[in-house]
């Protein structure tokens, strides 16, 4: 792997969006999930897709990416805004942690971090994991 690409699931903070919600959107856009990993707002972390199946993710990295996406991305009026949790947060880094550990050569990156992508997905700077990168 190459590469570790952070997401947002897009979805507003103050409405739940269901591990089923994500899986099906992403069967109804792409026939499959899209993501390898969930984060939820209360922490847990759900593996969505083994990290040998290619996910639907990134255009032009997926096959040599693991996904990561977490709950939120939209405030509660529906603009992009980092509405990750303490919770979120912690389990976020530590699930990087793993993988980075699991693939040291992959550079771990925000997906609006990737040539070509114009929205602000994921919401905040990775770089705040910057040292995962070391």
């Amino acid at each position: 792997m190459k590469w570790i690409v952070v997401h947002c699931s897009g979805s507003r903070c103050n409405h739940p969006f269901t591990v089923d919600g994500l899986i099906n959107t992403g069967k109804e856009r792409f026939g499959q999930p899209s993501y390898h990993y969930y984060v939820q707002r209360n922490g847990n972390i759900v593996p969505i897709l083994p990290e040998s199946v290619q996910g639907v993710h990134a255009v032009g990295y997926n096959h040599c990416s693991i996904a990561v996406c977490y709950e939120g991305g939209l405030d509660e009026h529906g603009a992009y805004a980092d509405t990750r949790t303490e919770l979120q947060k912690h389990a976020l880094y530590e699930l990087l942690k793993q993988l980075r550990a699991d693939y040291p050569q992959a550079r771990i990156v925000g997906h609006h971090d990737l040539p070509g992508v114009s929205k602000p997905c994921p919401c905040f700077d990775v770089s705040e994991y910057a040292e995962l990168n070391t």
